[in-house]
């Protein structure tokens, strides 16, 4: 029962949140957010490393495109996005699995480990704040995460059309 009440409690927080004036949003790191995206380290130019912020009513994208290690990411450097293209990925958070959700931070599988790339994640919401390393080969790791990962690499795709 916890599993379920969790994520729809996130998903209506959320909904609230991205209903309110975009004045009162907190565009400190003490705002709810999910940061997302991808990295490949045997890769040359700008899509290499592709990180975003997903607040309350806005998209942000990480311009410093550094390669993500097994800590929490530091995003401070981000233009923000479209309406258009919040409205593309907004509800990514829906399909975050809430078995990854009972993880402690970390990395799992083997992420860009044979040059498959990786994911990156990181999840704060209220008192919860955790971050997660995923792995791009689906035998790394359990289905659920798989197919988050492949919704995170969907996203992505959406945003630089």
């Amino acid at each position: 029962m916890k599993k379920i009440i969790f994520p729809l409690l996130a998903v209506l927080i959320l909904s609230f949140l991205s209903s309110c004036d975009k004045d009162d949003v907190n565009t400190s790191s003490e705002t709810d957010y999910l940061i997302f995206g991808t990295f490949f380290g045997k890769c040359a130019g700008e899509g290499c490393v592709e990180i975003f912020k997903i607040e309350s009513d806005r998209l942000l994208e990480d311009k410093k495109d550094i390669y993500p290690g097994a800590e929490i990411y530091t995003f401070d450097d981000f233009e923000v996005l479209s309406h258009e293209k919040f409205e593309l990925v907004k509800d990514l958070i829906d399909f975050l699995p809430p078995s990854l959700l009972q993880e402690e931070s970390g990395v799992f599988g083997q992420p860009d480990a044979g040059d498959w790339g990786g994911a990156y994640v990181e999840y704060k919401f209220g008192n919860v704040h955790k971050y997660w390393v995923l792995d791009q080969m689906d035998n790394n790791m359990p289905e659920a995460f798989n197919e988050f990962v492949d919704k995170i690499n969907e996203k992505e795709s959406l945003i630089h059309q």
